[in-house]
């Protein structure tokens, strides 16, 4: 069954518009990964999904419900921009949440206070989210939005500013809300990590979805002619551009996409040819971010902001 489904959802701000008869739906019990740059319309579509905005074209369902038809409980919301209290301590502010979402009062004490041992917080239970560094605050943020056991759960940027051992921690939380059965949307420009967690993404892009499907088969599509050379010195000079639609260079090594006419052999013939004294060279699957940065490009570079 789809927990969310998109069909031709419109939105237009004046004469910018926003989001373009977009398509497409999201799968039951999976973490999905909906992508873009920075003003592509990924923020416009989850407000009209929260029912923030109002599309002025098309339906959005959720677990093919209107938005009207679904219970407060049933979403989870993490926000880009935060939005907690500051002069609240910990365990009230996830109390009152949990109260929100239909939780009674002990319950909802109980739950925060084991939520918060969970994430390493215990001894902060009852000081003010003020008090907290931004890292332990984004703690509070994500258990906010998960702690209910939401059907749905949208996190906008959740790993912005947090350490390695609290991105591990996050993932782990994520992959946990996943296996208790929360469909999770997950929109992050971190792209190693919604590599490791999704299952599938939607790239979307001036508005219009240019990317959606399985990522280990969109990965194959665009990584069947990747790449890495290293040198043993500095990459040598040596007309690249001839055989490679785009080209990533460090100092002693390159990774680049060759053109459909090209194989790897073709280019390393060349190389060897012209005794270029070569440490590694390997075919390699495109990452994610390469995939996402080539579609952009194709589309024709970045949003407006």
């Amino acid at each position: 069954m789809d927990a969310l489904k998109y069909e031709g959802v419109s939105k237009s701000f004046g004469d910018k518009n926003a989001v373009n008869e977009v398509c497409f739906s999201v799968e039951e019990g999976q973490i999905f990964g909906l992508l873009g740059p920075n003003g592509a319309g990924k923020t416009t579509l989850i407000r009209m999904t929260l029912g923030i905005y109002l599309p002025d074209k098309g339906f959005i369902r959720i677990f093919d419900k209107s938005l009207k038809e679904i219970e407060d409980r049933d979403l989870g919301y993490l926000p880009e921009e935060r939005g907690l209290y500051p002069k609240m301590k910990c365990k009230d502010v996830l109390s009152f949440f949990l109260e929100l979402k239909g939780f009674s009062s002990s319950q909802a004490r109980e739950k925060a206070l084991s939520s918060l041992e969970k994430v390493a917080l215990k001894d902060y239970a009852n000081k003010r989210i003020e008090e907290l560094s931004k890292g332990m605050q984004q703690k509070i943020q994500l258990l906010v939005a998960l702690n209910h056991n939401p059907k749905i759960a949208i996190l906008d940027e959740p790993f912005s500013g947090l350490d390695p051992v609290n991105v591990d921690l996050f993932k782990d939380l994520i992959k946990e809300a996943e296996q208790n059965g929360t469909t999770v949307i997950l929109s992050s420009h971190q792209m190693e990590l919604v590599e490791q967690l999704c299952h599938k993404i939607a790239l979307i892009n001036k508005g219009n979805i240019v990317l959606n499907g399985e990522v280990g088969e969109i990965k194959k599509k665009y990584g069947e002619n990747e790449v890495r050379i290293d040198f043993s010195g500095k990459v040598p000079d040596f007309n690249f551009g001839d055989y490679a639609e785009w080209i990533k260079k460090d100092t002693s090594s390159l990774k680049l996409s060759l053109k459909k006419e090209f194989k790897p052999n073709d280019l390393l013939e060349k190389l060897v040819l012209a005794k270029f004294e070569i440490l590694k060279f390997e075919t390699a699957t495109a990452s994610l971010h390469d995939i996402f940065v080539k579609v952009v490009k194709e589309e024709g570079g970045e949003n407006e902001n």
